[in-house]
């Protein structure tokens, strides 16, 4: 597997800013100013368990800055169509398959979708959607970041700095130079240090079910046609369709006695001090509801209460879990199954995928999520809430 070999070889290798400083990395192509990287020292802060700044000596410095090579200028169509894509055989389809999966977002009334195929290689995307918009991906965590691409109210390009900290990637951005953990959206090291991203939401799931959610959708495309920040072939035509276990990509990884294996995907939720994660086997395998003979059937639906925020959580098609709040209306709902693709509360059926209602007295209302981020690794979950609890696991 080529990806494989490149981690492997990658193993190897072993508050806010005021006023656009002009630097390198700025949306309007200014050069970086000589003054400009003049800078304060940067206060101590915490941000969960995370006293800042972290220094770099607490890094692994797995590759060069820009190794890995963000998308600048990402370029879509309605799909993949007939490009030239690098393939191992030329009787490989260029097309991205319906079980391709993807980070999807959507803004001011209009969705795209960007594969993990193509994130798993350059793993940031600097777009301009509804505003300047950040699409990361995580290879190791599995994790899915996307936020508002702006640094002291100022847009400004990012790319990836080489750096690894708790197995996540370190971003870098171009108006301050600060090092910015990915799954916390915050700077840890630079001028920055402290200021934190407005992250959005975002969904994990297949590019059949976000097109089948969003017919509209775009979809990003592969460089040659997005340009990233310098120019690399990659094999984007392979990606595997499940959230297989991979040893290979967890650079650093020790596997201290973990509860789950690093690997396994669950979909976290933090309210009140308290976080909770729900593995993907567990979830599938709950029951709430009941056929027709009366007996418990697995229906894919827990309901909970984290922090005092009553929670649903359920699988959905393409193959990923949702997170809800429970509360319509201002009361507390009951959820159950209703098929693979429904849920039922309140006299309405809601669609898993969207938690719109689809029927009954609250058609058109839309679910209030649970979750910060999309489903990921239990890796990239454990090692940013270490207090987390684990539904279903003792």
């Amino acid at each position: 597997m080529e990806r494989r070999r490149y981690l492997e070889a990658l193993a190897i290798a072993g508050g806010a800013v005021a006023g656009c400083l002009g630097r390198a990395g700025r949306d309007d192509g200014s050069e970086r100013s000589a003054t400009a990287t003049a800078t304060r020292t940067p206060r101590p802060t915490r941000v969960g368990d995370v006293t800042l700044p972290v220094p770099t000596t607490d890094m692994l410095a797995a590759v060069h800055r820009d190794h890995i090579p963000a998308i600048t200028d990402p370029a879509f169509a309605a799909d993949w169509g007939d490009l030239s894509l690098p393939t191992e055989s030329a009787a490989e389809t260029t097309r991205l398959p319906d079980d391709a999966p993807v980070v999807g977002v959507e803004r001011g009334g209009e969705a795209r979708a960007y594969p993990l195929r193509i994130l798993d290689w350059h793993e940031v995307v600097n777009d301009t959607f509804d505003g300047p918009l950040l699409v990361t991906y995580c290879v190791q965590c599995g994790s899915a970041v996307v936020a508002e691409r702006t640094v002291g109210g100022c847009p400004t390009r990012f790319g990836v700095s080489g750096y690894l900290w708790r197995s996540d990637p370190v971003l870098y951005d171009g108006e301050t130079d600060s090092l910015w953990s990915q799954l916390l959206a915050t700077a840890i090291n630079g001028p920055a240090t402290g200021e934190r991203l407005r992250v959005l939401p975002s969904t994990l799931t297949t590019w059949k079910q976000w097109r089948t959610d969003h017919p509209t959708t775009s979809v990003l495309l592969p460089p040659p046609a997005s340009n990233t920040v310098r120019g690399r072939n990659a094999q984007y035509d392979y990606f595997s369709p499940k959230y297989d276990y991979d040893d290979a990509v967890l650079i650093g990884y020790t596997g201290d006695g973990d509860r789950l294996h690093p690997q396994e995907l669950v979909v976290g939720v933090e309210h009140g001090g308290v976080a909770r994660a729900y593995p993907a086997r567990v979830v599938a395998a709950a029951g709430t509801g009941r056929d027709p003979d009366g007996t418990d059937e697995a229906t894919g639906v827990v309901t909970d209460t984290v922090g005092g925020r009553p929670v649903v959580v359920a699988t959905a098609p393409g193959d990923t879990l949702v997170a809800y709040d429970r509360r319509i209306d201002g009361k507390v709902r009951e959820f159950v199954g209703d098929g693979d693709s429904h849920l039922r509360a309140g006299g309405s059926r809601w669609q898993r995928s969207t938690g719109v209602a689809v029927d009954g007295p609250f058609e058109g209302t839309t679910l209030r999520r649970a979750n910060d981020l999309p489903p990921l690794f239990w890796l990239g979950w454990s090692k940013f809430h270490p207090e987390t609890t684990v539904y279903g696991v003792e």
